[in-house]
């Protein structure tokens, strides 16, 4: 699971005026400036590499070969995200390299701007919302782009005319009702069918549950159809793995050649073990060797480099089975790391003392290992939109067994919060009362933080299904993303306003709690509403599962007046009255969201995310839009990644240096000319 870095949504909103309560980030300098361009609803940032400078040779060397390796599996993420994105993406980048017209003009300025949104959402989806996005200038001038441009590099068919690929490729780029949403999770209708993403082809969702209800998925089952596209061939549906030999082939042998390189950089026997492992994994396809990788891969707990390499997180796929590429490569910060190891050392403290059913609380919780990581690089579905909190593996049954990794990752955090303390006035335009703006100012990076840690290290290892109850996928399907997210902010919702944090020595008062409180109930119910068109309802699984508690709360402690909304000179703003009622709540919801999970009631889940997290007060957003616009601020934020080059000498690394691009849109091409692997059609 990961934590959406837009759980940090109070301070990306624009300027809190603090500064980062990140640790280990002293290296870093401070006249490096974290903004690059801007454009749409997007701010791209920059980060850091604080440390690498001091990594030996070997490290080094390892870092750069799973660099490369996370990198070549680029194509793959568009693909997934829809069967079009990378016709579409070859074509926009021939354009923006060798268009011979005016640059200067405002059409010229909408096409760029397609073009970085398209980059920056892996394809013609919006990251975060999932509709499908067109270009703000008309086809005709489309049609004049790719007439002046190398006619030549268009991903035209064998024999087919520059017009009839204008024709082909129109409704692609143009037609919003063409293929309009990557997810779709609404109620009561076919969600694979009517998701536009290229997992499934050709089949009904009660196919697709008809099909995997005949694996066996008692024990210790794999995650079945984690690393595979579902369609029918001659008539019977069948799965296309993704592996070397398979789906994908050309891109996965890229990943394996980088991870082979990697194997003889290990920094111990378990790394190598775990790399080795992920190899045969990649040639095989089969999901009983990804499991074994996991269970090594979380037995490495000594490297100070760590890779994230695989099909992982199930968000894009509405029925929650298919994983989308993703590569994390970090390096362990060694300073930030004490805060969220204090906290795992109490995992089973927080197990015991968590409001749950007794009968759902583990007995024993197994392994967790926490740290706070440096991010090297990204790819796939962690970039440019990066997490901020990843906790793996996802499988329960590895998590019980085996134990699981929990990072928060400190230097991409570091740069959200230094962005947001040069941003302005959104914590004044939303923020009621003088009390809580100076509570978010001096605690809330810190409160954010504790948020990640206990969401990631703590949320998601806690609990346990009951025995002879299947998978959330199949017991709750469409909305078990958003319940279990639901379930990890919960987890750290009820313990950051609990004396324990104080007693371990992770934060100083209580003050800190209710400034998560402050900044989550605002976040939940007004702020995060930002991101949202007039008429929209929430689709997305990380906001549906904030609305969800929020409102829930909100809801539950209307008798009390536990939170109300106060209406002051025509804008309206959150209030809590009772921290310590609110906190009940939030364990009260818990414990019922837990068992939901527990015992695989699709009722019950679907009934609290459709009731408290999906509907949206038309006349609330169209005022918080309207307060939003003149902030001048943008609600998504994403990365431009840090290059790792080598030093040669003879053939050989003498060494590996770390550059900072400053241009998103330099970067986009020159990954374009070095990881294009994949065709158009896969």
């Amino acid at each position: 699971m990961k934590l959406n870095s837009l759980v940090l949504s109070t301070m990306l909103l624009g300027g809190l005026g603090y500064s980062s309560s990140v640790h280990g980030q002293n290296s870093t300098k401070s006249s490096f400036d974290v903004n690059a361009e801007a454009f749409a609803d997007l701010q791209i940032l920059r980060y850091q590499v604080p440390g690498f400078e001091t990594l030996s040779l070997q490290q080094k060397k390892l870092a750069y070969y799973l660099y490369e390796a996370g990198l070549s599996g680029r194509d793959i993420i568009y693909d997934q995200k829809g069967k079009y994105n990378l016709l579409v993406r070859k074509t926009i980048e021939n354009i923006y390299g060798t268009y011979k017209g005016d640059r200067k003009t405002a059409d010229w300025e909408k096409f760029k701007t397609y073009a970085g949104r398209v980059w920056f959402s892996n394809g013609i989806y919006h990251h975060y919302g999932n509709e499908k996005f067109v270009p703000e200038h008309d086809f005709s001038y489309f049609t004049k782009l790719v007439k002046n441009s190398d006619t030549k590099n268009f991903p035209l068919k064998k024999g087919e005319s520059l017009e009839a690929f204008l024709t082909r490729i129109k409704p692609l780029i143009f037609d919003p009702n063409f293929q309009p949403k990557m997810v779709d999770l609404s109620p009561n209708i076919d969600n694979v069918v009517a998701s536009s993403n290229n997992f499934y082809e050709g089949v009904t969702q009660k196919e697709v549950e008809d099909f995997y209800s005949k694996f066996n998925t008692k024990g210790n089952a794999p995650s079945w159809g984690l690393n595979s596209k579902t369609l029918k061939v001659n008539g019977k549906v069948t799965e296309k793995v993704w592996k070397v030999g398979g789906m994908y082939s050309a891109a996965i042998e890229k990943i394996v050649f980088w991870l082979e390189k990697a194997v003889p950089f290990a920094e111990n026997a378990e790394q190598k073990d775990a790399l080795q492992k992920l190899i045969k994994y990649y040639r095989t396809g089969d999901l009983k060797d990804f499991d074994e990788y996991n269970i090594a891969w979380v037995k490495d707990t000594a490297s100070r480099i760590d890779v994230v390499n695989g099909y992982i997180e199930v968000y894009n796929d509405a029925i929650g089975k298919k994983g989308s590429f993703e590569s994390v490569v970090s390096l362990k910060d060694l300073e930030a790391t004490k805060r969220i190891k204090a906290i795992a050392n109490q995992a089973q403290w927080f197990e015991d003392n968590s409001p749950l059913m007794p009968e759902h609380k583990k007995k024993k919780v197994t392994g967790i290992t926490a740290k706070a990581i440096t991010v090297i690089v990204e790819s796939g579905d962690a970039a440019p939109s990066t997490p901020i909190g990843i906790n793996l593996p996802n499988a329960d049954w590895l998590r019980k067994e085996h134990g699981s990794k929990s990072v928060s990752l400190s230097n991409i955090i570091h740069s959200y919060n230094v962005a947001s303390s040069k941003g302005g006035g959104t914590l004044d335009e939303f923020a009621y009362g003088a009390e809580v703006k100076e509570r978010i100012k001096k605690y809330g990076a810190l409160s954010s933080d504790l948020h990640t840690d206990m969401h990631e290290c703590i949320g998601h290892a806690s609990g346990q299904i009951n025995p002879g109850v299947e998978t959330p996928d199949k017991t709750l399907r469409n909305y078990s993303s958003a319940l279990e997210e639901a379930r990890a902010d919960l987890v750290a919702l009820y313990y950051v306003m609990d004396p324990k944090l104080v007693e371990i020595g992770v934060m100083p008062s209580l003050e800190v709690g209710k400034a998560e409180y402050d900044s989550y109930i605002m976040n939940g119910l007004i702020t995060q509403l930002t991101r949202l068109k007039p008429g929209d309802d929430l689709q997305e699984a990380h906001m549906r599962n904030r609305q969800l508690n929020a409102n829930w709360v909100y809801q539950m402690g209307k008798k009390d007046n536990v939170i109300e909304f106060v209406k002051e000179n025509g804008k309206t703003y959150t209030k809590i009255n009772d921290y310590n009622k609110l906190r009940s709540l939030f364990g009260q919801l818990l414990r019922e969201i837990q068992r939901v999970k527990s015992e695989g009631d699709y009722e019950g889940g679907k009934n609290l995310i459709e009731n408290y997290g999906v509907k949206v007060d038309q006349e609330l957003l169209k005022e918080v839009l309207a307060r939003y616009a003149k902030l001048n601020a943008k609600p998504y934020k994403g990365f431009v990644q840090a290059k790792l080059v080598p030093v040669m000498k003879n053939n050989v690394i003498t060494d590996v240096k770390v550059v900072y691009p400053t241009s998103f849109y330099q970067q986009m091409m020159e990954y374009a000319k070095k990881y294009s692997f994949l065709p158009v059609e896969n």
